[in-house]
């Protein structure tokens, strides 16, 4: 587990409360139907396709909160590539809790895995440049620290957590101020605040005005990679340039050789197909 996940552990443990309340974890009827509280099992926690894992940590969370007498054994880490067919986990003790956290425990694995895996296929397309993959503000509500843990895991970087990270000028700022331009809004921010300023632009001109103005990250926002190449000609290193907007697996390489620094994808975290992985019982008679 990451520093900047063990620094807001407090928050992901509410997640994973809120999680568990929603299935009513603790009023499994099927199970307190069928299976002997004294009941004692072992399962497994398998994968079914290759991919990165992500979200180890938050799945024996979850088995320990449901009961903590369960003993959870990782065989593999969180950002290690893995194959179909690798045991990922042991859980041995009572059936009842392992059955009443299997789901939850399962969603968060899945996901966050998937969130891994979509990241490091990024990463690797634009192996050999100087670009750094980061994720964005697009992620599910409640979520966010661990979907961006999930990204790093992948081999991603995050960008702002949230609001309060840095400045970031966009388009409707702009918009709610007609009569302030982009160098006098840089200007306010600067008087405002200390912290470092990012401004989404939508053409060289504008891009440039930001330049003059001393950003220090530029957001190339749905930029042709024409453009793109301008615009880093033009920084030569007096700001960090960001791509952003309609970037796909088919055309990351593409924006990366154009000489940005940093590309961010939403796709990443709001797109990424969950990793299939499942968990498979077997009891002690």
């Amino acid at each position: 587990m990451d520093e900047i996940l063990t620094s807001s552990w407090k928050q992901v443990e509410q997640v994973i409360e809120n999680a568990l309340a929603e299935d009513l974890a603790s009023s499994d009827v099927t199970t307190q139907a069928l299976i002997p509280p004294d009941l004692e099992g072992r399962a497994s926690i398998v994968v079914k396709e290759d991919g990165v894992l992500a979200g180890m940590e938050v799945a024996q969370a979850v088995f320990r909160q449901v009961d903590p007498a369960l003993r959870i054994g990782v065989l593999i880490q969180d950002g290690a590539r893995v194959r179909k067919g690798n045991e990922v986990a042991i859980i041995e003790g009572k059936v009842a809790g392992i059955l009443r956290a299997e789901r939850t425990a399962l969603n968060f694995l899945c996901h966050l895995s998937g969130v891994a895996t979509e990241t490091a296929r990024y990463v690797a397309a634009v192996e050999g440049c100087k670009t750094r993959i980061t994720d964005t503000r697009k992620t599910t509500p409640g979520m966010r620290m661990l979907e961006k843990y999930a990204v790093r895991m992948g081999g991603g970087q995050s960008h702002r957590l949230h609001l309060g990270d840095w400045v970031l000028i966009k388009d409707n700022h702009l918009a709610a101020l007609p009569a302030v331009g982009l160098k006098e809004a840089i200007e306010c921010t600067r008087r405002a605040s200390a912290l470092k300023v990012e401004v989404e632009v939508g053409s060289v001109a504008e891009a440039e005005e930001a330049l003059d103005a001393s950003a220090d990250i530029i957001m190339l926002d749905n930029m042709a990679v024409e453009e793109i190449k301008q615009v880093v000609e033009l920084a030569r290193g007096r700001a960090l340039i960001e791509a952003s907007g309609g970037i796909t697996l088919e055309n990351v390489l593409q924006v990366a050789e154009a000489g940005v620094d940093l590309i961010s994808v939403g796709a990443i975290t709001h797109s990424a197909k969950a990793l299939d992985l499942s968990l498979e019982l077997e009891t002690k008679r």
